[in-house]
């Protein structure tokens, strides 16, 4: 086998699909990558036995065809340091052979074969449906959901993102049982009806490697999906189990509304939660009609801090605590000059909501409070 191709576009792929592979795997034949050509198809795979995900490049000069393994962390370490220039790519197929030569280098590797490499089998248990959505749409579905996925290992299923499709919505969830994301978008109408939960892996190489592409077209079955775009095709497993009734626990009768300056108050956040005791993170807020009072102490280190943010505020005076690291985090996925807070009383989760929102979409971020002793 021989083709050509631009040292650039390799290193892009083989970069991209590297992010798929595990840096530690049970079998040693996952650390390799397969490569395919089928006429001036050039195809590039890697696998962590739960995901794949297949670059397809398009090659000039193509001679031959097949597959073999090659070793994946040495190819992409060597076409990170090519000069962007045409490389020519030669195959043996009786030694597996590869040599990489372009004007003033060459360079061999020894692969090997491509029946060693296990095959991704889809489920394909019940119906599948499928649908289209923009890349755009479903990577901010993800920018607005992947900072509240759980890490608890006993709490499998909330460590990845829900993805409820309904005929005319799209709706992204992700919860720690601590904060709380739901944002619904309606710009896209898939037309089918169908619920997963995405890994926290598999999202995050949906948000990196199909940044850049337009449409993606997804077909789901009841464990895993296909996704799939002009340049790759992913292929991911499902968390197994029952997500909480995310509807159920996002309150509806706080009366209290605060309306403030989410970038000041974003920044008085930070500088207060400097001085929070570090195991608790607590961090006070008083609230009246008129401001924001921010507290935080460490007694241990006799240090505390203290500032006051403008606001609106529909009660009289309200005292309650928040994380400063997960309030933090809500404030700086939330876009917009202002953010909108429907709070009840100390014991209640506040709901966060951009006072703005693009049209059909809406975006809740629920957290649950802490308890304050005196302020």
């Amino acid at each position: 086998m021989k083709f050509n191709i631009s040292s650039k576009a390799f290193y892009n792929a083989a970069s991209a699909v590297s992010k798929v592979i595990n840096s530690k795997n049970a079998l040693a034949i996952l650390d390799n990558f397969l490569l395919s050509l089928d006429g001036n198809m050039f195809t590039i795979t890697g696998s962590d036995q739960e995901n794949a995900l297949t670059a397809r490049l398009e090659v000039a000069g193509a001679k031959g065809s097949g597959s073999l393994c090659l070793g994946a962390r040495r190819l992409v370490e060597l076409l990170k340091e090519l000069p962007d220039q045409g490389v020519e790519v030669n195959i043996d197929e009786d030694t597996l052979e590869v040599q990489l030569s372009y004007a003033s280098g060459h360079y061999s590797f020894v692969g090997l074969p491509a029946e060693q490499y296990p095959a991704f089998v889809a489920d394909n248990n019940g119906e599948p449906v499928s649908f289209s959505v923009a890349t755009e749409q479903l990577i901010t579905g993800l920018d607005n959901t992947m900072f509240a996925v759980s890490t608890d290992e006993y709490r499998q299923i909330m460590q990845g993102v829900l993805f409820d499709v309904a005929p005319d919505s799209i709706t992204y969830v992700a919860t720690d049982t601590r904060k709380l994301v739901r944002y619904i978008d309606r710009r896209t109408a898939p037309g089918v009806t169908g619920s997963c939960v995405i890994p926290a892996k598999p999202a995050n190489i949906l948000k990196n490697v199909f940044a850049k592409e337009e449409v993606l077209n997804i077909t789901m079955s009841s464990r895993s999906a296909v996704i799939e775009s002009d340049n790759f095709l992913f292929q991911c497993t499902f968390l197994n189990g029952n997500y909480p009734d995310y509807n159920r626990v996002i309150p509806r009768n706080n009366s209290l509304v605060l309306t403030v300056d989410r970038v000041a108050l974003l920044n008085a956040v930070r500088r207060v939660g400097i001085f929070v005791e570090v195991d608790g993170g607590l961090e006070k807020f008083r609230i009246t009609p008129e401001a924001i009072l921010l507290k935080a102490n460490d007694n241990n280190l006799c240090t505390s801090a203290r500032e006051q943010v403008p606001c609106s505020f529909t009660g009289s005076e309200l005292t309650i605590g928040f994380s400063s690291n997960f309030l933090t985090e809500i404030l700086t996925t939330i876009k917009g000059e202002e953010v909108v807070v429907n709070l009840g009383d100390a014991g209640r989760p506040g709901v966060f909501r951009p006072a703005v929102e693009p049209d059909n979409t809406e975006l809740v971020m629920l957290l649950m409070p802490m308890t304050v002793g005196e302020f």
